[in-house]
């Protein structure tokens, strides 16, 4: 029997830097890097795998423009052939744009972009964490620095998502929790983990952002009694 084996890393939404779990000549793996981005993630090893899935949409923001990079010729062809049979293959436009887009990142080496998103994200997530870390109500997954061979340092965590857990017993649909203070979150549900867990986007507009911290404060400045908290 034959498997192949789908790798999210960073997983979305707990920002984890997953390892395949098959082995063996009838296992086969398509290492989905669609975060693997210096703003998003420690950059720890050069992406190497047979098959990489990537997207513009987690890169400079614009969606619908994915590509692979594959190593092997005959799998290439066989993807093309699948692609010309599907969809008459990639549109013309979309490779112009999406070449177009690549080379301005490339005028300054990716440093200018890669640079600003990873302050707009490690600020964000402080923020979020710093919230969460006065709450007995919620908690946020764990993630650790590590050293960035993008930036040659070792460096905080930048995730897109924070993948918060509502603690309480008794607080069993997190997703309906956050609702109720009209705080718009994924359930857990959606990414095969119980509805205690939810996912919480940082990559929204910056006042989307703000207004999401703004909410959240409330839930735990009512904790026992608790007075306002500044999130600035």
């Amino acid at each position: 029997m034959n498997f192949v084996e789908f790798v999210t890393a960073p997983n979305n939404p707990d920002g984890k830097m997953n390892k395949a779990v098959l082995q063996g000549p009838y296992a086969k793996q398509i290492y989905d890097h669609a975060y693997y981005w210096p703003h998003f993630a420690a950059i720890s090893a050069p992406a190497d795998e047979d098959v990489m899935l990537f997207t513009l949409s987690k890169m400079t923001g614009h969606a619908g423009t994915r590509w692979a990079l594959i190593k092997d010729e005959a799998v290439y062809e066989r993807m093309i052939n699948h692609m010309t049979l599907n969809t008459m293959g990639v549109s013309r436009d979309s490779q112009l744009r999406a070449l177009k887009l690549l080379k301005v990142v490339l005028q300054s080496r990716g440093r200018e972009i890669f640079e600003f998103g990873y302050k707009t994200m490690q600020n964000r997530w402080e923020k979020l964490s710093k919230i969460v870390s006065l709450s007995n109500r919620f908690s946020l997954q764990e993630i650790a620095p590590q050293y960035c061979n993008f930036f040659h340092k070792v460096r905080p965590a930048s995730p897109a998502y924070g993948w918060l857990k509502c603690e309480m017993e008794e607080e069993k649909d997190c997703h309906e929790v956050l609702k109720a203070g009209k705080i718009n979150v994924r359930e857990g549900n959606k990414f095969s983990a119980d509805n205690r867990h939810v996912r919480v986007s940082l990559i929204r507009r910056q006042d989307d952002f703000d207004l999401l911290l703004q909410r959240l404060t409330k839930f735990v400045s009512k904790e026992d009694g608790g007075g306002d908290i500044k999130t600035m």
